[in-house]
């Protein structure tokens, strides 16, 4: 009543009343009409209009009774007031309605409050009931449903159909309004179904209808064109409908799937260039309101783009970002100037001002005074616009602006550009924590699966199945929500990045690419994750670098350089060249031929960085694009010139031919960081997972192929980028070496070790030597000795190291095995045949470095690690060192390895029986394997003990050894082998010494003999360098000729020394024919050395030890001449044992066999054959030596007189063992080779050593040899049975034969020998064959002659000798030297032969007499007879200067004959032929008559007439006229026949002389004829005497008279002149005396 006055003053007061009974809520619903009828006069009245508006606010908040009709009319009241003209009451009405229509709607809330418990199932409404229909709403809902439809129905400019009595309205304030109900309750329309509804079907079409001039209005297009004129867009009314529509996505996404769907595309247009700015700024904001919100985002993917006919909203969201970004660099910003003065209430605040020349931008230090995109030419600020992760709108808020406000430059970009990094913030925050729930919720499900209890199980087990399911999907919908916006993000973020000039800028954008490649990663999405990894990797390197692994990426797609997306095409822009970043950095760009320079700038830097990073933080994701990263990486490590060091690590070097490189002071404190984060990056492999770890090492792997094609066919320096990672990526990854191990070293191996360029081999095999080293090094658990397999795996790359053949990698290899050695030697246990191997492998052709570090490694092996590896493996060993032996590039090498063999020999003998326990064990355990597998066990020298094996390929190494091409290979294996094999034989077993013999030493005579015998005679000039060579060893066959005896020594000494050990096994017999075929061959040989070895070995063999030099002492004490039987029976005793000092010494052997078995003593008859096959071998071995050749040139081999001497000196030995069936045959074959090799000359350059001089009667060795041999012979015929008797007179034949060489020296073949005289000992013309001498035999012949002498003496009356008429033989002998007397050689021959001659008589004669009657002597007597002949009246004249005394002394020996035949013959002539007898008589007669010398002066006549002889012959032959009793009258005959003719000659002499007497007057007579006249006065004293001596009965009457007619012719010889004549007439007339007798009667006569 009050109000209705009208009355201001009373209204107010009323008002105020009625507001505080309002507030005191005493207000019925009646009451509360009827105020608001009041109040709606006073409006009409306008009258306190702020007064009402406060009243109703009161009414309506204070109490719930105002509904329907009445609220209605509150609230138009308002609305009216609203739209009066006064602006203070107009904006107070606009807040007062906000609050009412916020009053009803809480009042609904609270309504719905209280009710929730009641009604729990509202009824069921129809979706598309009538509008009417709100029947089943409470009563405020009643209420907020009518005002929000009213509303609706205003804004679309309809009449409301609960607010009646409204005047006016504005679409900007009802679309306010309609906002904030949305916005602020947006569980009344999800709860409710016809608030819903009115969503759908009021809000939704109202909003796209005033959307229509937006869409279809394009800036700058001709409007004539268009049929009807296009409405303008209204800003306020389109940036109310853009925060309207943000509502509705925020809110009601649920319910309006579809209209969101309309409304998305919308906001997509609105971007669209030709649009208004500030329409495209208001749109960008609105986009900028959904990317922070990710799990719309997820949303929308869902509903859309997942959905099979519906438009992928999503796609298209993010690509229309990347199309506005990239049409802002393309369009300059038409209708706002450059520089846009914008003051105001806009958040960018401050003044943007561009500077005149943006191209000059940062180049030449210029500063660049705002963070800015810049990009060909068109310069965009960057603004600062909200924090990020929040969207503060500037244009979405401006509610009071009627006109559209000018945007500056850069506002939209940047509203843009925080877009896309909000939107990638969120899409990866929200997949990885959802993807690290389901990861952490998998987990405990799995672990929990275990659970006890049945029920439990399978409740974990269908929530796991839930999970998974849920799982699935979740994978799927994140999938396409990366699949939907990468190429989007990916091309906007790219044109970003190139057109950034500010660090934090570019940080924002390389973070976002960053996190969405590790997304992909961790999706599995391989395209774009290699698309977003190939974006950081582009950014990295300069513009326009020729990276193939970029250009031709995985993602194809991106080669293109447009997607085409729903029909939008959407452009890639590539970077542009003109960067306007300052250059750190200017190197070479990795190119097979690089131009020119490349500029690193400081983004291409943070790009790098950003590389680092992800790859360091996200390495497991990566995958196959590690070989993306990696290439970048490795392109930008050399451009900036990192080299790698030790370990992989890279360090800043200088890169050799880069002298290009410039690094700016900058870039160089970034370096050492840079390498740091690179080496971190690699140390953090160890992290990632197994299959992670294989795509990073795949990746190196390629990439390392990759520098390796770059790097062929020039010498370049090569990157070494994946080689050195490689390696360290190795290392630190040691804890699982296994799974990585064959890939990395496989192509370590196979590519990089084997590569042309040295650079990169190097460092290949820099890598795997260093990843084996630390492989063995490092702390394994379980440990390498429990691990044999990955040992043998690490080890494994350095023996494939051998099959490379570049000496740079061998070195490295070896080298590596030396450090292995060095550090790990005690440990490598099943290791060590690698390392050998590797170390074995090194071949002959590979140079001296390389064998010298290989044979260092094998010296420490054999000083160091032989007791601390397997004995398997020392068989290894020895075939190495063996190998090192024959490589022919060092000879020092070779022979320290054979050193080393004796080293490894005596090891073996040292430690023999722990090796030989354990070798024992390890065959025992392989033949089991090998019976398992059904296979044979195949090893060398099988059926012997693995110990034995052990030796025999140490024997059979330095075999090989022995026939080394090299003389003095040969000559120090030689000595190690039997030096081995005698020092440490007696290890082996018994039977094993069967394959020495045979397969060992059997076979390496066979070679040495083969190669002898087929080497080289050529001279060899010089032995390398300076070296001078001894004229015996300067040809190939001289230096083999001293293997060849070595070796046949050793062997000969084996056999000699082990006979003990030999003997026993079965086939010696065998093996001595075998070794004697040796000796023989060596001995036939045509080189002395060589025969004369063979005979030393020969007489070592048959234990004939010459005296011994220190140097050579046997190791045994010689066992000379004792039979082997013998020693083996003494062996045990405590005499003989002492002597043996060594520990193989035969002593201690027997004592080892006589402990288990007793020796096998061989049979007395296999011994004797053994003797028999070496006498047949000497045999052989002299008779071919000394055969003569059938021609004689130069080159002819004639044998030497040591070598005759010692095969001579061999047969006296042999001969004790076979003299038991020594025959006839053997005897003649003996002789044979005897008479040869005495026969055998010299040559004249040798005979100053080997000859006396010629007047020295001294025998040479040769020849006492021989005499030796037949003495021996003799001796045991002396002492042998009857039967061996018969070879005497082979004996005597034999020495007579060498009696005739005294004038008679034997011819030696067709040779033309020279007398030794002649001999030029000087002048040996080079070419001319050396000439031959003839030895002197005389001395020989001599000797062999008192041997016969003596012999004889000996043996004269045996039967044998007796019946073969030696003694004939002798006397026939003798004969010739007798004859020849003077003209002998030798004087001393003939008198020796005569002296021999009259012993041999002496002897012989009484035996040939008491043979008489047998025959057996009948013709020796003519020889005797003409021997005596023909030395008594020789025909040799003496020589000149023949002095009287010898004269003597030879006549004496005359007398001497004469006298033996006076004693010896004559006495027994009844015994001996007439015909002899007479002979003898006759002789005599000449000898008493005829023996006057011609040659002699008249002063030695007298003494030179043989007085001595012819009276000595005289007296005989009277003696033997007379002495006798004539038994038969022919001999009494031949007596007297004598005496007539002596005397009738005496007659004849006489008077023929006094007739020349006479004749001459006082000339003297020829001193022949007195000589003679002398001798014959002699001859007559001789006889008268002789007949005065004789038994008177024995003269005839006759001789008497004959006698005494001669005194007549004696007187007249008085008268004779020569004084000599007289005096011997004297001494003939004196013996007449005893004739002057009275004559006696007759009677005495007989007269009868």
């Amino acid at each position: 009543m009050g109000c209705g006055t009208k009355e201001p003053k009373i209204t107010q007061l009323c008002l105020a009343a009625i507001q505080r009974l309002m507030s005191h809520e005493v207000v019925s619903e009646t009451a509360a009409g009827n105020i608001i009828n009041m109040l709606w006069q006073l409006m009409e009245n306008s009258l306190e209009e702020l007064k009402l508006l406060q009243t109703v606010l009161v009414l309506l908040t204070t109490n719930t009774v105002v509904h329907d009709e009445a609220l209605s009319k509150a609230i138009v009241l308002c609305f009216r007031l609203h739209f009066t003209k006064d602006n203070i009451t107009n904006n107070t009405a606009a807040a007062t309605v906000r609050q009412v229509v916020t009053v009803v709607f809480e009042r609904m809330v609270a309504e719905d409050e209280q009710h929730r418990d009641i009604i729990e199932q509202p009824a069921l409404v129809q979706a598309n009931s009538n509008r009417r229909s709100v029947s089943t709403l409470k009563p405020c809902a009643k209420d907020a449903y009518m005002l929000f439809q009213d509303l609706c129905q205003l804004v679309n400019a309809d009449a409301p159909y609960w607010l009646v009595g409204m005047t006016e309205m504005t679409r900007t304030f009802g679309l306010e309004l309609l906002e904030s109900v949305l916005n602020d309750f947006p569980q009344v329309f999800l709860q409710h179904q016809e608030f819903s509804f009115l969503l759908k079907e009021r809000v939704c079409p109202l909003v796209i209808k005033l959307f229509s001039p937006n869409i279809k209005f394009r800036q700058g297009s001709n409007t004539s064109s268009s049929p009807a004129p296009v409405e303008k867009p209204y800003f306020p009314i389109c940036m109310r409908l853009l925060r309207v529509v943000s509502v509705l996505i925020k809110q009601f996404y649920s319910l309006l799937v579809t209209e969101c769907e309309i409304f998305l595309s919308l906001l997509v247009k609105f971007l669209d260039a030709d649009k208004p700015q500030w329409l495209r700024a208001v749109a960008v904001e609105s986009i900028h309101r959904l990317c922070v919100q990710p799990q719309l985002l997820r949303s929308f993917c869902q509903s859309y783009d997942m959905k099979q006919h519906s438009t992928k909203v999503f796609r298209d969201i993010v690509n229309a970002l990347g199309s506005f970004i990239q049409s802002l660099f393309l369009v300059p910003p038409t209708g706002n100037p450059a520089t846009a003065n914008q003051a105001g209430n806009n958040n960018a605040g401050g003044t943007v001002s561009a500077p005149a020349n943006p191209g000059m931008l940062g180049i030449g230090g210029g500063v660049t005074l705002l963070p800015a995109f810049e990009y060909r030419g068109t310069w965009i600020p960057i603004l600062t616009i909200t924090v990020q992760g929040s969207a503060k709108a500037t244009y979405l808020e401006m509610l009071d602006k009627v006109e559209p406000p000018t945007i500056p430059e850069g506002y939209a970009m940047s509203v843009a550009f925080h877009c896309l990094l909000d939107l990638v913030r969120g899409i990866t925050s929200m997949i990885e924590g959802e993807l690290g729930e389901t990861e952490t919720e998998c987990q405990p499900t799995s672990e929990a699966a275990s659970s006890t209890t049945q029920s439990s199980e399978q409740q974990e087990l269908q929530s796991t199945a839930d999970e998974m399911d849920k799982e699935i999907v979740n994978k799927a919908v994140w999938e396409e929500m990366v699949n939907a916006c990468w190429c989007g993000l990916l091309a906007a973020l790219s044109l970003l990045l190139d057109a950034s000039t500010d660090e934090a800028a570019t940080e924002n954008i390389l973070k976002a690419e960053l996190t969405m490649a590790a997304l992909c990663g961790r999706l599995g999405l391989v395209t774009s994750r290699d698309a977003f990894i190939t974006a950081i990797c582009k950014g990295s390197l300069p513009p326009h670098y020729a990276l193939t692994v970029l250009n031709t990426t995985t993602a194809a797609t991106l080669s293109n350089k447009s997607y085409s997306i729903q029909g939008q095409s959407v452009m890639m822009i590539s970077p542009s060249s003109e960067s306007h970043q300052q250059v750190v950095a200017v190197g070479q760009p990795l190119a097979v031929q690089p131009q020119g320079t490349v500029m690193l700038t400081s983004k291409n830097i943070q790009c790098m960085r950003t590389l680092l990073n992800l790859a360091h933080c996200h390495g497991a994701v990566l995958g196959t694009s590690w070989q993306l990263v990696l290439a970048t990486l490795q392109h930008l490590v050399w451009i900036l010139g990192l080299k790698p060091s030790s370990g992989g690590a890279l360090k800043p070097g200088r890169a050799v031919e880069g002298p290009s490189t410039v690094l700016t002071t900058a870039v160089m404190t970034d370096l050492p960081v840079i390498s740091n984060i690179l080496s971190r990056l690699f140390e953090s492999s160890q992290y990632l997972d197994d299959v992670s770890l294989h795509h990073l090492i795949n990746a190196l792997c390629s990439l390392s192929l990759e520098a390796m094609d770059m790097a062929y066919g020039n010498n370049k320096e090569p990157s070494l980028f994946a080689v050195a990672k490689l390696l360290e990526t190795g290392l630190v990854n040691m804890h699982r070496i296994e799974i990585l191990w064959r890939p990395l070293t496989g192509h370590l191996l196979e590519k990089v070790c084997q590569h042309p360029n040295s650079r990169m081999r190097e460092w290949g095999a820099e890598a795997l030597t260093s990843l084996i080293k630390a492989g063995l090094t490092f702390n394994h658990d379980p440990p390498l000795s429990q691990n044999q397999r990955l040992q043998l795996l690490l080890l494994n790359p350095l023996k494939e190291m051998s099959s490379i053949n570049h000496p740079d990698i061998r070195l490295k290899q070896l080298e590596c095995v030396l450090q292995i050695l060095q550090s790990q030697g005690d440990s490598l246990g099943p290791g060590w045949p690698l390392v050998l191997g590797v170390m074995g492998a090194i071949r002959n052709d590979q140079g001296e470095s390389l064998i010298r570090t290989a044979f260092q490694c094998l010296q420490l092996v054999v000083t160091d690690f032989l007791p601390t590896m397997p004995c398997s493996c020392l068989q290894i060993v020895v075939d190495v060192a063996g190998s090192f032996g024959l490589h022919n590039q060092e000879l020092n090498i070779s022979l320290t390895s054979i050193g080393l063999l004796w080293n490894i020999s005596d090891y073996f003998f040292q430690r023999g029986e722990i090796i030989e326990k354990e070798l024992n064990k390890e065959e025992a355990a392989q033949q089991k394997q090998a019976e398992e597998k059904g296979v044979v066990l195949n090893r060398p020298f099988h059926p012997a003990p693995p110990f034995d094996c052990l030796w025999l390929c140490l024997y059979a190494k330095l075999g090989e050894l022995c026939v080394d091409p090299r003389p003095a290979v040969r000559k120090s294996a030689g000595q190690t082998l039997f030096s081995t094999i005698g020092a440490h034989g007696t290890l082996l077993q018994h039977s094993t010494w069967h394959t020495v013999i045979w397969k060992v030493l059997f076979h390496l005579l066979d070679r040495v003999r083969e190669s002898s015998t087929t080497a080289d005679k050529e001279k060899i000039e010089s032995g390398g360098g300076n070296i001078l060579i001894h004229h015996s060893r300067d040809t190939a066959e001289k230096q083999w000729a001293e293997t060849w005896v070595l070796t046949l020594a050793g062997v000969a000494r084996i056999f000699n020394t082990r006979r003990y050990l030999l003997q026993p096994l079965g086939d010696f017999s065998r093996a001595w024919d075998v070794l004697l075929d040796h000796i023989q061959s060596a001995a036939l040989s045509k080189n002395n050395e060589v025969s004369l070895a063979a005979l030393k070995s020969f007489q070592e063999i048959l234990q004939i030890v010459s005296p011994v030099r220190d140097s050579d002492k046997p190791e045994t004490p010689p066992a000379v001449n004792v039979p082997v039987s013998v020693l083996l029976g003494s062996i045990s005793g405590p005499g003989l044992s002492r002597p043996f000092v060594r520990t193989d010494s035969i002593g201690e052997r027997l004592g080892r066999y006589s402990s288990s078995e007793p020796p096998i003593v061989t049979d007395e008859l296999e011994d004797l054959n053994l003797w028999w096959a070496a006498w047949n071998t000497w045999y052989r071995i002299g008779s071919e030596s000394t055969k003569p050749p059938i021609t004689f040139d130069k080159l002819t081999f004639i044998p030497s007189q040591p070598f005759l001497t010692a095969l001579i000196q061999i047969f006296p030995a042999l001969y004790q063992h076979i003299k038991t069936g020594f025959s006839m045959d053997d005897l003649q074959k003996l002789g044979v080779i005897l008479h040869s090799a005495v026969s055998v000359p010299i040559s004249s350059d040798a005979s100053p050593f080997i000859l006396p001089s010629y007047t020295e009667a001294v025998l040479t060795s040769l020849q006492e040899a021989v005499l030796t041999a037949l003495d021996v012979l003799q001796k045991a015929i002396c002492i042998g049975s009857e039967n061996m008797q018969i070879m005497y007179p082979a004996i005597f034949d034999q020495l007579l034969a060498f009696v005739e060489f005294s004038c008679k020296p034997p011819q030696y073949g067709q040779l033309e020998t020279k007398h030794i005289a002649n001999a030029k000992y000087n002048q040996i013309q080079l070419f001319a064959p050396a000439e031959w001498v003839a030895l002197n035999y005389v001395p020989f012949a001599e000797r062999s002659l008192e041997v016969v002498v003596d012999l004889y003496q000996k043996t004269a009356c045996h039967k044998a000798v007796v019946n073969e008429k030696v003694l004939q033989n002798i006397i026939k002998t003798l004969r010739f030297p007798l004859s020849l007397k003077y003209s002998c050689p030798s004087e001393s021959t003939w008198k020796l032969a005569v002296s021999s001659l009259l012993k041999v008589l002496s002897i012989g004669l009484p035996v040939a007499r008491q043979h008489a009657s047998s025959g057996k002597f009948d013709s020796m007597w003519p020889e005797l007879a003409n021997t005596f002949e023909d030395f008594l009246f020789t025909k040799s004249i003496p020589p000149d200067n023949l002095s009287i005394q010898e004269f003597q002394r030879n006549e004496c020996i005359d007398v001497e004959v004469v006298q033996l035949i006076s004693t010896e013959i004559l006495p027994y002539a009844n015994f001996i032929p007439k015909e002899f007898v007479g002979q003898i008589m006759t002789m005599l007669n000449k000898g008493s008559i005829h023996s006057q010398s011609s040659s002699f002066t008249e002063a030695e006549i007298d003494i030179r007439l043989r007085e001595e002889f012819s009276k000595m012959c005289f007296e005989t032959l009277l003696q033997f006229s007379f002495s006798n009793k004539v038994t038969t009258p022919q001999e009494g005959y031949i007596s007297r026949m004598a005496l007539s003719v002596l005397l009738k000659r005496s007659q004849d002499v006489l008077h023929r002389y006094i007739e020349d007497e006479r004749l001459s007057g006082k000339c003297p007579l020829p001193r022949q004829q007195v000589t003679e006249i002398i001798f014959v006065l002699k001859a007559v004293s001789t006889l008268i005497d002789s007949l005065k001596k004789t038994q008177p009965e024995n003269v005839d009457e006759n001789t008497w008279a004959q006698v005494i007619a001669l005194y007549p012719t004696l007187v007249e010889c008085i008268t004779c002149s020569s004084s000599e004549v007289c005096s011997a007439l004297k001494e003939a007339l004196v013996p007449f005396k005893d004739f002057m007798q009275p004559p006696a009667s007759k009677v005495q006569n007989g007269e009868s």
